[in-house]
């Protein structure tokens, strides 16, 4: 168990992501960003799976082919796009459901923070569209107006940098 060493991680994501929420003019998703990770579910198994240099759910999903953690952390935390996956009585299948603004903007801060976290001294602004990328197979998952902004979005840091990327985030409405 790494129980002081996952604090210090989380501790520093959270913080960052307030950070960056701030930056984009989202105070209050800054604020309640992640408190999820500190209850029972989550914090002790990332405890027991951390690795540092990635998520302690990758860890536990290789292990068992499903991440407890992460499956309590994405019901509760509507920045990860997972979430807005809802039944449609139509079509009798469950299918995603475009993201509200503020929610995809706290994605984005949180995804710019994991890199930072996890990648530390090697960050650059192309990072989390890189990782962003490598989840292509998943985006039948995310609805098609989500990922769009998000990759466009993910580009603009990638090619013009975060003081670009958070003055285009504060001036969405």
């Amino acid at each position: 168990m790494h129980i002081f060493k996952h604090f210090h991680t989380i501790t520093k994501h959270r913080h960052l992501v307030m950070l960056h929420c701030f930056k984009a003019g989202i105070f209050k998703r800054g604020l309640l960003h992640d408190l999820s990770k500190y209850s029972p579910a989550e914090f002790c198994a990332g405890a027991k799976y951390y690795q540092g240099t990635r998520s302690p759910n990758a860890k536990e999903r290789e292990l068992y082919g499903y991440s407890t953690a992460w499956m309590h952390h994405k019901g509760r935390n509507r920045h990860h796009f997972e979430y807005w996956n809802d039944y449609n009585p139509k079509t009798r299948r469950t299918q995603p459901v475009e993201m509200p603004l503020e929610f995809l903007k706290e994605m984005i801060c949180d995804r710019i923070a994991a890199s930072k976290v996890y990648k530390g001294k090697k960050y650059k602004d192309s990072d989390a569209l890189d990782y962003y990328n490598g989840e292509k197979h998943r985006l039948h998952e995310i609805h098609p107006k989500t990922a769009e902004m998000t990759e466009y979005i993910l580009t603009m840091l990638a090619e013009k940098g975060e003081k670009e990327t958070f003055k285009y985030l504060r001036s969405l409405k």
